[in-house]
């Protein structure tokens, strides 16, 4: 199954609810490959998200005040290992996915934003909604990328960032960079920690 070709997006709004729409609709075809090998769930992340990620702008901010003492070829190294760990947790992320609803919120004016922040609701039966905000960035050329994901109030980047940094201090860069490469490599545990948990 070839990915969906992708697509450059002028709104951000509208990007968010085509990358979702697209990405459930893959899990919902690739069902039982899934169900195979968990693993699937990663090729789907790989395909249908991780374009409209700014993964570099993602592990920059994550490095934080690391970035200026860290050498370019370790940065290049990080922002690999870390869009590989992304993919990784995105992946654990869904495996409590089972078809739920999911609403997106109203759109406002972006004319003159250079960041704007794209509610969604997951809705499941008997469940309070997971209410989830995409941080999406305006690129050079004028399309959009999402850099962050705030899951009930949480944001992915900023408990990392802390996490990392702390990493870092202790352990070093390159140390670090190991520890993300193994991370993206883990597989995917169906039992392992879900949803928002997972990331």
């Amino acid at each position: 199954m070839a990915a969906t070709a992708h697509q450059e997006y002028k709104d951000p709004y509208e990007m968010i609810k085509a990358v979702a729409d697209q990405t459930f609709a893959r899990f919902e075809k690739d069902k039982p490959l899934i169900d195979k090998d968990p693993n699937h769930l990663k090729v789907i992340v790989s395909e249908e998200l991780m374009p409209y990620i700014d993964g570099r702008y993602a592990s920059y901010k994550v490095l934080g005040t690391y970035l200026r003492e860290t050498s370019k070829e370790q940065r290049d190294a990080f922002s690999d290992a870390f869009e590989g760990y992304l993919v990784s947790t995105y992946a654990q992320a869904f495996t409590e996915y089972t078809n739920q609803k999911v609403e997106f919120g109203r759109a406002s004016d972006f004319a003159d934003e250079k960041i704007v922040d794209v509610p969604v609701q997951i809705v499941e039966n008997g469940r309070p909604p997971i209410k989830l905000l995409f941080k999406v960035r305006r690129m050079k050329d004028d399309t959009w990328k999402a850099f962050d994901l705030v899951a009930e109030g949480i944001s992915l980047l900023s408990s990392k960032q802390t996490e990392i940094a702390s990493l870092i201090r202790a352990k070093g860069i390159d140390e670090v960079i190991t520890m993300l490469k193994e991370k993206a490599n883990a597989s995917v545990d169906v039992n392992g920690p879900k949803g928002k948990d997972a990331l």
